[in-house]
């Protein structure tokens, strides 16, 4: 039934996505060559914003547990679990006095409305999963990046998005690599729950009535912390936390 309920709402909401960051591209190419960054972040802020309300007709809450805990005027490196697009929506507007920046795959570097421009354009680095040589420089990249100017990058170890909830097996390299040439930086974990379920039916329908949570866990300092037990102690905590 809510699968059949799910269809026009769905449709709705999508053309209602499509629309949104087709408005935004030229927005964001305004702001970003016209006014510079500050401008160009405040525009990526309000797509996102836009976005989540959208997913709010289909009856999508989202709750965010615990920023009190991201520490303040230093890098964060921000590692989650990967459950669907909405894992990135809600970080960019929840976490947006962070300026996250994402690692993410080159492929979604064109083709994509107002997505690929930020991901070019916003401080992003784009990897090729098959050139470790390209991958290591870019995130190495970003590391300097967020140590020069306090800001985050975000990254997802398990590589793409679950289908189901339960988790994929983390690759650490590029953890170990952000935490290297970032050593004044902060990991900080984050648990997402329940996004997975906008897809549960595939593409479409989109799921109704889901509760979307991050929940963020204790920071940890790079600088006081072996790499090793560090990227452990960090898919630990992310993993007991997801609810399967």
């Amino acid at each position: 039934m809510e699968k059949i309920l799910s269809y026009p709402i769905s449709i709705i909401s999508l053309l209602l996505f499509l629309l949104t960051i087709v408005i935004f591209h030229p927005i964001q190419w305004i702001c970003f060559n016209l006014f510079g960054y500050q401008a160009h972040k405040k525009s990526v802020d309000y797509l996102n914003f836009i976005l989540l309300r959208i997913a709010h007709l289909l009856g999508i809450t989202f709750k965010i547990e615990n920023r009190e805990l991201i520490p303040k005027g230093v890098p964060i490196i921000f590692v989650a679990n990967h459950q669907s697009m909405y894992d990135i929506i809600g970080i960019i507007w929840f976490l947006r006095r962070f300026h996250p920046k994402f690692v993410s795959k080159k492929e979604l570097g064109k083709g994509v409305p107002s997505i690929s421009y930020n991901l070019n354009h916003g401080g992003s680095v784009l990897i090729d999963r098959n050139d470790p040589k390209q991958a290591i420089i870019e995130i190495k990249k970003l590391s300097e990046y967020i140590e020069n100017t306090n800001r985050s990058a975000v990254i997802f170890p398990e590589g793409t998005r679950t289908r189901t909830g339960k988790p994929k097996e983390f690759a650490k390299s590029g953890l170990k690599i952000l935490c290297k040439y970032a050593p004044s930086a902060y990991v900080v974990p984050i648990t997402i729950n329940n996004s997975w379920k906008f897809f549960k039916f595939g593409f479409l329908p989109f799921g109704l009535g889901i509760r979307i949570k991050f929940t963020i866990h204790e920071a940890i300092s790079v600088k006081n912390s072996n790499s090793d037990e560090l990227t452990n102690i960090t898919e630990d905590l992310i993993t007991k936390s997801i609810i399967t």
